[in-house]
């Protein structure tokens, strides 16, 4: 899954400022739970966030006010799952997984890249609390594996970024279902009913033309908030509250570009009056201009209107606050046995599993003539792209949280650990995977 799921085309030319926003919050979050600070640190995670009117808790968990930690896990993620919901939406609708034919490869390596990584975790800790983490190395963070991708320039050909950028896609629903399914506590059913209620209501107003995103926003707060009391994740609430976001746009493109030419047919230039620099416009050509405004956002549709809000929020505020308060691995304390557990499962997972498993499952089906894959993606470029797949990082994390903090007496030590292998392997897997692909590739013109 992801940092991610991110738009397709957005994904394949994003410039890589968030990621070192990320990278340089990950590196603080580190250095401070390793320096005198670290009581600091602690405290500031455990803050309480109280929001309240009168006896109502807005962001509540077990009934008391969150803390900044499960306030950022719980409900800045939650904003995420909500971007990622809706980009999978454009994917599945008009992207590289809006056909059988396109969608067939990146689906079929995301499940390798999935199983493999499970199965690599469990050959090294099958029981215990330690397996609960088995789920940790079957992330990629799209977000680090597209920088890493995007630092060899115009040495990648298009279809290998685009491969990549779906087959993330196809992670982060895989992510999405484990996290439903395997991460959620004991169901209410009133809350959950009522919040079903409530996708029902977004979902016929959206299709009745309702498109203002106060209406979605309000949505999503409530679905959330039912779901904490509900017992399901409430990161989840994003995802389903994301698929009722209309993508259709009240005013087609051909039909703007005639409106538009009629608009401006109709707009006097001479009916302004200027001053030096200063302008003042007549009531007829502020009404046509405001027209004009009012068009051309009728012309974007809520789907994307939303995605487009919401992105800079999400890559420079949600995810590096998260990378900031869950990548805090304390070095101190490990010995040779605790190595050999949970870190090194995650590592095997994400460097040896991932890469194993994205390669060989594409390699297959391409040889079984499943799938047909572009000649620009040479065996050789496949694999290093794999390799990448083990970027784990953002959602390895998240998933690491939900694991072992709900692990009586021992799961901070678990969690810790876990981020410890999460670090290496996600680091191992960058490297390794852009010096073979600087070695593999051809220069471009």
């Amino acid at each position: 899954m992801i940092t991610k799921i991110r738009s397709l085309s957005r994904f394949v030319t994003q410039k890589p400022n968030a990621s070192l926003l990320l990278f340089l919050t990950t590196i603080a979050a580190v250095v401070l739970a390793n320096s005198p600070l670290v009581d600091a640190y602690n405290s500031c995670l455990e803050y309480p966030l109280d929001f309240r009117f009168d006896n109502f808790i807005f962001f509540p968990h077990h009934g008391q006010p969150m803390s900044l930690t499960t306030f950022v896990n719980d409900a800045f993620m939650a904003i995420f799952f909500f971007v990622v919901g809706m980009e999978i939406k454009q994917e599945l609708l008009v992207g590289e997984l809006s056909s059988a034919r396109k969608a067939l490869l990146p689906v079929i390596a995301a499940c390798g890249g999935m199983i493999v990584p499970v199965l690599v975790y469990l050959s090294v800790c099958h029981s215990g609390p330690a397996a609960h983490g088995a789920a940790i190395p079957m992330a990629t963070d799209i977000a680090f594996a597209l920088a890493a991708l995007g630092a060899l320039g115009s040495r990648v050909p298009l279809s290998l970024r685009v491969f990549l950028t779906a087959l993330a896609v196809v992670d982060d629903i895989g992510g999405i279902i484990v996290i439903a399914i395997f991460y959620s506590g004991h169901v209410a059913a009133t809350p959950l009913f009522i919040a079903l209620g409530v996708l029902v209501f977004l979902t016929v107003g959206g299709r009745l033309g309702i498109q203002h995103a106060l209406f979605f926003y309000t949505g999503f707060f409530v679905v959330w908030y039912l779901f904490t009391q509900a017992g399901i994740h409430p990161t989840i609430a994003g995802v389903l509250v994301a698929f009722t976001v209309p993508a259709r746009p009240k005013v087609k493109l051909d039909s703007f570009a005639d409106n538009m030419r009629d608009h401006l047919a109709s707009l006097d230039f001479t009916q302004a009056r200027h001053a030096g620099k200063s302008t003042v416009l007549s009531p007829g050509q502020v009404l046509v201009l405001t027209n004009i405004h009012r068009l051309a956002a009728h012309t974007v549709s809520p789907l994307q209107s939303l995605v487009e809000r919401l992105n800079p929020v999400v890559n420079y505020l949600i995810l590096p606050l998260f990378a900031f308060v869950n990548a805090g691995v304390h070095f101190g304390g490990f010995d040779l046995s605790a190595l050999a557990g949970i870190p090194l499962a995650i590592f095997l997972g994400l460097f040896v599993g991932k890469t194993i498993g994205i390669f060989i499952f594409s390699y297959l089906a391409a040889k079984a003539r499943i799938v047909s894959i572009s000649p620009e993606i040479t065996k050789r470029a496949l694999f290093g792209v794999s390799i990448l797949g083990g970027i784990g990082f953002t959602v390895s994390l998240f998933i690491a949280n939900l694991s072992f903090a709900a692990v009586p007496d021992i799961g901070d030590e678990l969690l810790n650990e876990a981020k410890l292998g999460i670090f290496v392997g996600s680091l191992v897997s960058g490297i390794v995977g852009y010096f073979f692909l600087k070695h593999q590739l051809p220069e471009r013109d």
